[in-house]
């Protein structure tokens, strides 16, 4: 495979939504490489995470949802470099950020014994509360009631108050009773956590053994922690202090002395604990607790040189945001009626943009805009640009909304089923339109669908979700020609194009598992007619067929039993050709 750089790294994305009281999680552990100048199609079912995975490096989540775990490093050269000017005002923040460094860094010569001191609390606690058995229990019960009574609520809301009085009056009661069994439920697990809290404390054998142990690590921690550090060490904190200034550098004062004072807060806390912050993933994870990590390059007399480790996950600031949505990570919607303003002129809502990210002039602006009208294909321009949407044809407004997409050059281009809502005989200008503009414009293509012969024709490598995860990547020849999961197989057999007269279209049976639960084993496996025992146990790894195809299931365990993929898609070679013209 041809070497490319990469330009987007997902690693380990988990994504959840609080749902009336309850954690969905819609994408579990997902990992990939995104390289620059590539078209990707990301393809599943409505509900496996499409749309969600690419809103997440987007920064256009929901409200209610959040990144619980992972990281999403965007490698953008432009955005990463980072200057600050030196002055008297910035030595000053830098200064005293070093001699802040250096005091706390002798923490982290008695690290190993104040981890020692934490296990040792952390056993006094435990012994002070429930076993983990029964915390788990115990836990599990209230979770069980309290879903109960949010289903049973949410009942009560769709009843008619009308036509359905005595259900109203049942489900209230039912309310009722469920919300006295919480309240038993937790003052019963208050009163066993007391009574543990009494036990432990009229221990007075393991009062005095806790005691002791406590008192001679806090000793030994007092003589480590008194120490010199070493000069290594404070050439270390000469080039952090110098990092936190970076980080905080693009900030306004007051915030600026915020931001350092976090930063300063977090790396001593890192170093109480023994983290490696020579180790360039640690020190990353550190510094994004609180904000991007700049890392240090270079200086001058009159200014500090850096790069931005940008981790779309841990973005705290919408002025980052803003740097980043439009102008680097742009967006095509599936309707774009819903993308459009219907009462600002067509002009007005391109120029908008171009002036707004690239600081141009009114009339600058109106000239860009014409151009990308021209480019996209919107015939006579200049006497369209004052008119509104709804004078636009779904081809012309899509085309328009595409135009505004690409106004400032973006990176990435994420494409949300954009040819859905459109004629057919107008998709597949449409996603020429999108191919031959990435050949100007050098952009990378993420393209969400359900349609694989739109997959077949614009994408160079593709991804298979199923209930939140990825569970087949590999190049658009491998998935259609070989390809290696049950899921990915159900897929292809649905094809209309397959279908044969006078015989029944293929279906998957079953729905997708619900994502507010734990799934044990293969997310797949209660749909999958090929499923193995071991699918229902344990969730299966990602199995590697070749340098660019990945699967994830125990079919490509070595010991698995040998299945071959369905008869409908054995020679799909020739159907494909003459559906889709590939």
């Amino acid at each position: 495979m041809e070497k490319k750089n990469v330009l987007l790294s997902v690693k380990d994305l988990e994504v959840k939504f609080r749902v009336r009281g309850r954690i969905l999680s819609a994408i579990r552990g997902v990992s990939l490489d995104i390289y620059e100048d590539e078209s990707i199609a990301i393809v599943g079912e409505s509900g496996a995470g499409k749309s969600v995975f690419t809103k997440a490096f987007a920064g256009m989540l929901d409200s209610n949802g959040f990144v619980s775990n992972g990281s999403i490093i965007f490698n953008d050269p432009e955005l990463s470099d980072t200057v600050v000017k030196l002055n008297s005002t910035a030595w000053k923040f830098i200064n005293s950020y070093k001699k802040q460094l250096d005091e706390n860094s002798r923490l982290e010569l008695g690290s190993a014994t104040y981890r020692k001191m934490l296990e040792l609390e952390s056993e006094m606690r435990e012994k002070s509360t429930l076993s983990a058995a029964d915390k788990e229990k115990e836990e599990k019960e209230l979770h069980a009631l309290k879903v109960k009574r949010t289903e049973t609520f949410n009942k009560k809301q769709t009843l008619d108050p009308a036509k359905e009085k005595a259900e109203i009056k049942a489900a209230a009661a039912e309310i009722k009773k469920l919300d006295a069994e919480i309240k038993a439920l937790e003052k019963a697990t208050e009163q066993k956590i007391k009574e543990h809290k009494n036990a432990v404390a009229h221990d007075a054998a393991y009062q005095k053994s806790y005691q002791e142990r406590m008192e001679k690590l806090k000793k030994q921690y007092a003589e480590e922690t008194s120490k010199d550090i070493s000069d290594s060490t404070k050439k270390r904190n000469e080039t952090l202090a110098k990092e936190v200034y970076l980080s905080v550098g693009r900030y306004k004062f007051k915030k600026r002395f915020k931001m350092g004072k976090g930063l300063i807060a977090e790396l001593k806390k890192a170093m109480q604990l023994g983290v490696d912050l020579n180790s360039e993933e640690e020190r990353n994870q550190v510094f994004g607790n609180v904000t991007f990590r700049v890392r240090y390059l270079d200086e001058n007399s009159e200014r500090l040189h850096g790069t931005c480790i940008i981790n779309l996950a841990q973005v705290k600031d919408q002025n980052d945001w803003g740097q980043i949505r439009g102008k680097k990570i742009a967006t095509v919607f599936q309707d774009p009626m819903t993308s459009l303003n219907p009462i600002i002129t067509i002009g007005k809502q391109i120029t908008s943009i171009i002036m707004k990210h690239q600081g141009c002039s009114e009339v600058e602006a109106r000239g860009k805009a014409l151009e990308m009208m021209e480019k996209v294909g919107i015939p006579n321009a200049e006497a369209r640009f004052d008119d509104y949407p709804f004078q636009y044809s779904g081809g012309m407004r899509q085309r328009i909304v595409i135009a505004i997409a690409l106004s400032c050059q973006p990176k990435i281009l994420i494409c949300d089923e954009p040819t859905t809502a459109l004629d057919v005989t107008i998709q597949a200008q449409i996603l020429k339109l999108i191919k031959d503009l990435q050949k100007e414009y050098h952009y990378t293509i993420v393209f969400i669908t359900h349609d694989l012969g739109v997959v077949a024709n614009i994408a160079d490598r593709v991804a298979v979700l199923y209930a939140g995860q990825i569970i087949e990547l590999a190049t658009v020849e491998e998935l259609f020609y070989d390809p290696r999961h049950p899921y990915t197989w159900a897929l292809l057999s649905s094809l209309p194009q397959l279908a044969e007269r006078n015989t029944k279209l293929y279906s998957i049976t079953g729905t997708p598992p619900s994502l507010y639960n734990k799934i044990v084993g293969d997310s797949f496996a209660p749909r999958n007619p090929y499923c193995l025992k071991i699918d229902t146990l344990a969730e299966p790894p990602m199995f590697k067929v070749t340098e660019t195809h990945y699967a994830k299931t125990w079919l490509l365990e070595p010991n698995a039993p040998k299945v071959e993929k369905p008869e409908i898609i054995q020679d799909i070679h020739e159907k494909l050709l003459r559906a889709y013209n590939i």
